[in-house]
């Protein structure tokens, strides 16, 4: 019993580190002073975003690290990276030190490296110590990645709302706080046995259940609360508020007593086996691990028969549905190198050769990285449009519905027992609010449509960037995850750079120097529609070759999604 209060005492710890670090977030909260005190172009302002996008190129960096330093050793050299990556950088912007740009880029770069760290360590966390839940625990945690430009907004307003600065101090500080604050939890790990429960994942169904009904109400409370432009007394009692929702899953391990006492007295009126809401069967993940064995048993004899590994007869029901539906199945157009079955482990070397993997680059591409090069601009947008004192709620606002977004990327899941859908063709559905937004940002420049554009940008771009675990491990291999994921995610630097140049190109052809502003004097700023119209436009058309990229990918998997749903249903009926 000890043992499961220290598991979910170490999912906690997790929520805390990703809550925390997601730093990059809050970059539009001080990047308009940033430029001024640099005197940079909106172009040289652009690259600074992406330095810090870049850090997920050395994310590989941190694995090796862990395989040679204990985890908590991995977690203080992340807290130290962006030490002194966000800590230099608030020296500059107070005037305290001059570096060149050359180098204010380097520590851009550090200050981004460090979120991958963090990253990793949260992901080992997880996988170590949930098992059988892996996917609830990871799209729980990492939704809290999301809230980071909510709470440092907060906790900024709180101290000194006039300053931008003051931004960087706090995410230099704050994330080594935090990892003196999980490091008990994470040195007092459970020992395997207490994590392999092979009733687990039922039993910890209520548990997540809370935690994510918790973590909507932490959402709104930072949605409503999160950009208040109240005084600094009303500022810190919104902020202990945010602080008191994120210690309150401490009252979990009180949960583990009670749970026995719980299903002893109402297991007759409220079953949990069996419900709707577990997101993890263990009889899934006993049959995909016959599958994957299936598989490779048949590779040894010989290629080609992929659909043998689901038996004979399946095999052969399976062959003749698809030959029945030939004129109609997507195979006509995309050609034959379709996947044949969930979880087939990919090399690196296989794994840049299928169609499938250069669908779903491009989705992601052209979809959550576009969100979040537009969060990275929302300083300028908003000053553009005269909106400058709004920017701390446009950040908010996008970092709030990031989350909401993270958290429904686990609906699919919840219901699967009474609606299922590929979750490729979820991740469709994902993408199509943000051709929406910018359509609508192009067409209006209100306040209202900054908005409402912003909350949807938010939303599709945090369920991307949570699902995108969850597809590359069912796509190209659970086991190859750690690989095969850092190449998908190499598109986020790559179009951070090329989005935010088109962007910079734009705003840069239309600004003009404000010579009498004291703030953003000898700087380039460029006021009004035409800042941003065009790139908006641009933004929305390459936003909407995401979503048909997405929907290809849908069609190519779907029949590999439903052939395992159908035995996943037929080995449930077998054993009940």
């Amino acid at each position: 019993m000890a043992g499961q209060s220290r598991k979910w005492m170490i999912l906690i710890a997790t929520i805390w580190i990703q809550a925390f670090t997601g730093t990059n977030f809050d970059f539009s909260s001080y990047s308009s002073t940033m430029k001024s005190v640099l005197k940079i172009s909106q172009g040289q302002l652009n690259y600074l975003a992406t330095a810090s996008d870049m850090g997920k190129v050395f994310g590989w960096s941190s694995g090796l690290a862990l395989m040679y330093l204990p985890l908590s050793l991995v977690m203080f050299i992340a807290a130290s990276m962006g030490l002194i990556g966000y800590g230099l950088q608030f020296l500059l912007i107070n005037n305290i030190i001059t570096l060149p740009y050359f180098l204010v880029f380097l520590l851009c770069l550090l200050s981004g490296c460090s979120i991958c760290w963090f990253n990793t360590v949260c992901f080992v966390l997880c996988i170590k110590n949930f098992p059988v839940n892996r996917p609830l625990a990871l799209s729980l945690t990492v939704s809290f990645n999301g809230v980071s430009a909510a709470l440092y907004t907060l906790a900024a307003n709180s101290i000194n709302p006039s300053s931008d600065q003051l931004y960087l101090l706090l995410n230099a500080l704050v994330p080594l706080l935090t990892s003196l604050a999980a490091l008990p939890p994470i040195l007092r790990q459970p020992p395997l046995s207490d994590t392999h429960s092979p009733h687990a994942a039922r039993h910890n169904s209520v548990i997540f259940l809370t935690l994510n009904i918790l973590a909507v109400f932490t959402g709104l409370y930072l949605l409503l609360f999160g950009s208040s432009t109240s005084d600094e007394a009303t500022s810190r009692l919104y902020f202990g508020g945010a602080v008191v929702l994120l210690i309150s899953p401490l009252c979990i391990p009180g949960i583990i007593y009670a749970r026995d006492w719980f299903s002893h007295a109402f297991h007759s009126s409220l079953r949990v086996e069996g419900t709707g809401f577990i997101l993890v069967h263990v009889d899934d993940l006993e049959l995909h691990k016959e599958l994957l064995t299936r598989q490779n048993s048949t590779r040894s004899l010989g290629n080609g028969e992929g659909h043998s590994l689901l038996g004979e007869n399946d095999g052969f029901l399976y062959e003749s549905q698809r030959e029945k539906s030939a004129d109609v199945n997507c195979e006509k157009f995309f050609g034959q190198d379709q996947l044949e079955m969930l979880g087939e482990e990919h090399s690196a070397s296989v794994l840049v050769k299928r169609l499938d993997f250069w669908l779903y680059y491009v989705a992601y591409f052209c979809g959550g990285t576009i969100g979040l090069v537009y969060s990275n601009n929302l300083g300028q947008i908003a000053q553009s449009l005269g909106h400058s004192s709004r920017t701390s709620t446009l950040v908010t606002l996008y970092s709030s519905f990031s989350f909401f977004g993270r958290l429904l990327s686990a609906t699919p899941d919840y219901i699967r027992n009474k609606f299922y859908f590929a979750r490729t063709g979820w991740l469709t559905i994902a993408l199509i609010p943000t051709p929406i937004a910018f359509i609508l940002l192009a067409s209006s420049d209100s306040v209202m449509a900054l908005n409402i554009g912003t909350a949807l940008i938010g939303l599709s771009s945090g369920f991307i960037f949570a699902a995108a675990v969850a597809v590359t491990s069912e796509l190209f291999g659970p086991n190859s995850l750690s690989v095969n994921h850092n190449i998908l995610i190499t598109n986020i630097p790559i179009g951070s750079l090329l989005y935010g140049f088109l962007a910079a190109l734009v705003y840069d052809a239309n600004a003009i120097p404000l010579h009498g502003n004291t703030i953003m004097s000898n700087s380039l700023v460029c006021m009004g529609r035409q800042c941003y119209f065009l790139t908006f436009v641009w933004w929305g058309c390459i936003s909407v070759l995401g979503l048909a990229s997405s929907l290809m990918l849908f069609l190519r998997t779907k029949h590999a999604y439903n052939h395992f749903e159908r035995h996943r249903i037929s080995a449930q009926s077998i054993v009940s």
